[in-house]
């Protein structure tokens, strides 16, 4: 299938403004990502399942996975095949009596339910080209460190409001010197006191 680019689910990601999810799609031997938002539920059956948590009672992907095996189909991969309109389209292959069904399916939960089945995520090129992101590479190095210049001089206006800030440090500095010239009064005081006999 030279259409379709096999991908790995990186991470399941919070956004704080809203209730979505954002799930970020690893290209394998690739530096480029695929993110697809999704809702709170499917990113919860998403990350309960890359945790391997034990639920007592299966979730609704769980009891998917146990009606595909209940009907001897046999999960084979998912697909996300089509973009249109900043909507994902997605499909579930599944081989039932030596004959490949495609289910059609929001990616959200055929990625939920690839993780409970342990099948790869195949992603067609047009979607990756369409939607994939690499990450700008770090360019500092690239970039000469700037020279450092001196200051613009400053305008009359300018000096008049520094030199007021100046008078105050120069005066909280003074009161500090102050202060640690003058002896400390309690222990002044303690000695002059006269010894009771």
């Amino acid at each position: 299938m030279p259409e379709m680019i096999e991908v790995q689910i990186d991470s399941v990601r919070v956004h704080l403004m809203t209730p979505q999810r954002l799930v970020v799609l690893k290209q394998i031997g690739s530096e480029r990502y695929l993110p697809i938002w999704v809702g709170p539920y499917e990113a919860e059956a998403i990350t309960v399942a890359l945790q391997e948590v034990e639920m007592i009672r299966p979730l609704t992907h769980d009891l998917l996975k146990n009606v595909f095996g209940a009907f001897n189909a046999r999960i084979k991969r998912i697909e996300i095949v089509k973009l249109q309109n900043e909507i994902f389209y997605g499909s579930i292959v599944a081989e039932v009596d030596g004959r490949e069904i495609n289910v059609d399916s929001r990616p959200s939960d055929a990625i939920a339910l690839s993780v409970r089945a342990h099948v790869p995520i195949l992603v067609h090129h047009t979607v990756m080209d369409e939607a994939g992101i690499i990450p700008e590479q770090d360019v500092s190095e690239e970039t000469e460190t700037p020279e450092k210049t001196e200051p613009a001089p400053l305008s009359e206006e300018g000096t008049e409001r520094l030199s007021v800030f100046e008078d105050f440090l120069e005066k909280l500095e003074f009161d500090k010197s102050d202060e640690e010239d003058k002896p400390d009064d309690e222990d002044t005081s303690a000695s002059n006191k006269p010894k009771k006999k």
